[in-house]
């Protein structure tokens, strides 16, 4: 287990930094082998849908899905913080929806949503986890909103669209439901 207050040296969270831009870098330029070699064992935990993606060919599946529905997918990095067991990321992620994502159907939309991304460090520094946290509603606003809802033939997109939307609520990943307390005794 990490002790919450001891910050690694500054060697160790300059490797920890190269790794992860490097793996923001890789996932831009769509290079999935070294964007799974930043891992011993891929694993993306997506808080928002509460779905977990864990393994290589559950990865590779995740990365394949999204860029169907964002093939121009980007990050603008804001801010990198350093914690105890985590680099932490502040980004912008953009796209253009030109393919279905899940049950959604594309919208031509463009979105620019605010993300924060943990990747956690295990206690041999490798990446253990990437978890991802953004508000919904405001990519789900900036897709619906090329839809023209003025004129009656957008309708049934809309429509789809919601509906996809729905579906894709289904049963939440307990490992992100069932959470244990914080143990802060110590």
């Amino acid at each position: 287990m990490t002790d919450r207050y001891a910050i690694p040296s500054v060697e160790i969270l300059h490797a920890r930094e190269k790794l992860v831009l490097d793996h923001f870098r890789d996932e831009v330029r769509q290079d999935w082998d070294d964007v799974l070699a930043t891992f011993p064992h891929p694993h993306y935990e997506i808080i928002p849908t509460l779905t977990v993606h864990d393994g290589d060919a559950e990865v590779r599946g995740y990365y394949h899905d999204t860029r169907v529905a964002f093939p121009d997918q980007n990050h603008e990095i804001i801010a990198l913080r350093h914690s105890a067991d985590a680099v932490i990321v502040e980004f912008w992620l953009t796209g253009t929806h030109l393919g279905p994502l899940g049950t959604v159907p594309a919208t031509g939309s463009r979105h620019r949503t605010r993300m924060t991304a943990y990747f956690v460090f295990d206690e041999h520094e490798n990446l253990a986890s990437e978890r991802i946290y953004f508000d919904t509603l405001s990519m789900v606003k900036q897709l619906l909103g090329g839809i023209n809802l003025r004129d009656p033939r957008s309708w049934p997109l809309a429509v789809r669209v919601v509906r996809g939307l729905l579906r894709m609520s289904g049963a939440p990943d307990p490992g992100l439901v069932h959470t244990p307390p914080a143990d802060l005794s110590r």
